[in-house]
């Protein structure tokens, strides 16, 4: 008998102590950013179909904010849940066809059923899959990435893709947990529509111009853009947003670029600097020249730019290593190694898709000065100074 009572004692301590424990609230900031998302980034109707995809389980409160937002406005959420720790396994273990059954027996027609897709990327650590192989991370990109979400994804559902705030996110930004939460909501939920305004003389600017400068610190490289498109970035595609962006004429780039800390495939860059002849990048330094290497020789268009951008973000000020953050801050250019998007193309093809970000070179477009470091000069682009 006393070991029954012991145990009936433990049982009411168990139950007492869940009643203390308080279960997680969904906060006001995750259900506006569940709004903006839904009725901004995505404008889901009735009846659509919407995949939420979670990375992380940190993020779980954002995606429960944003399934009841789902069904309040009629649509149908296909929710999908994965463990960062089975995701490396998977990656570091799978091989071509191991990727090629897994897109085309589940994600690839999965993903053709939806309208939407809302991908919360909640991790909390970057280099979780620091450790695959270059032949597991090419298997990966170009037979599951690729195929699922750079053709179908990108191109065939209204997407948008964000990050989540957490400790080991705010230590990487070098911040206390709490303002870097802070600092987290204000960066995603900035007006977009006025940034969208102040974005409008440049891209006006760019679409005339042909060639543009970048001149600072390990930097003095130039590149064309005539004729190209451009597409301003107010928070359709990423939260945070804040870039306009286009691709360099493919062989136009010339020079030396250096670019700020980056962490790509889960490999941490504290610098990257690379040279470019008829752009083609014929030689390169960082603090990582193995994994570089390993990048640079993915596939043919690892080497050439796809991609060329202005960051205009006006709270993300520094890099944190993180690039959807970091791709976004005021200030910045990104000039990115591999593949081009369909809406601003110039015909390189790649498996990888590498933003790389310049902070604070001086920008000259047709040889007149428009930004001093991270600063606009000129009266009409004054709007997106900070």
């Amino acid at each position: 008998m006393t070991g029954y009572w012991i145990w009936i004692t433990k049982l009411e301590l168990v139950k007492t102590l869940l009643t203390l424990i308080p279960f997680p609230v969904i906060s006001t900031y995750d259900y506006q950013l569940a709004d903006l998302i839904l009725d901004h980034s995505t404008e889901v109707q009735a009846n659509d179909h919407v995949m939420v995809q979670l990375i992380g389980l940190n993020g779980i409160n954002l995606l429960r904010a944003l399934v009841q937002g789902v069904r309040k406005r009629g649509a149908h959420p296909f929710v999908q849940i994965e463990d960062t720790e089975v995701q490396r396994e998977l990656v570091e273990q799978g091989n071509e066809d191991f990727w090629k059954i897994q897109a085309k027996v589940d994600q690839l027609p999965l993903m053709k059923q939806m309208d939407v897709f809302i991908g919360i990327r909640a991790s909390e650590n970057i280099y979780e899959q620091s450790k695959a192989s270059k032949e597991a991370n090419k298997a990966y990109s170009e037979h599951f990435l690729t195929p699922v979400h750079f053709d179908e994804r990108v191109n065939n559902t209204r997407w948008c893709i964000m990050r989540y705030p957490s400790p080991a996110f705010a230590m990487n930004a070098k911040l206390p947990t709490r303002e870097f939460t802070q600092f987290y909501y204000d960066a995603c939920l900035v007006d977009y529509g006025q940034l969208k305004k102040a974005m409008e003389p440049l891209e006006k600017r760019l679409r005339e111009a042909d060639q543009v400068h970048l001149k600072g610190e390990g930097t003095d490289i130039v590149l064309s853009v005539k004729g190209q498109n451009w597409i301003p970035c107010y928070g359709r595609h990423n939260i945070p947003d804040g870039e306009l962006f286009s691709s360099p004429i493919i062989d136009s780039v010339q020079g030396v670029i250096t670019y700020a800390p980056s962490v790509y495939q889960g490999k941490p860059f504290e610098f990257v600097t690379l040279e470019v002849k008829d752009g083609v990048v014929i030689d390169f330094d960082s603090s990582n020249n193995d994994a570089l290497r390993d990048i640079l020789d993915t596939d043919q268009g690892s080497r050439r730019f796809g991609e060329f951008s202005f960051g205009t973000n006006p709270i993300i000020s520094s890099p944190m290593y993180d690039i959807l953050f970091d791709e976004k801050i005021f200030g910045s250019n990104h000039l990115t190694l591999g593949k081009d998007y369909e809406l601003a193309p110039n015909g390189n093809s790649s498996t990888i898709h590498w933003d790389l970000v310049c902070i604070g070179a001086d920008v000259y477009l047709d040889g007149e000065l428009i930004r001093k470091g991270r600063e606009y000069v000129v009266e009409d682009l004054k709007g997106l100074n900070p």
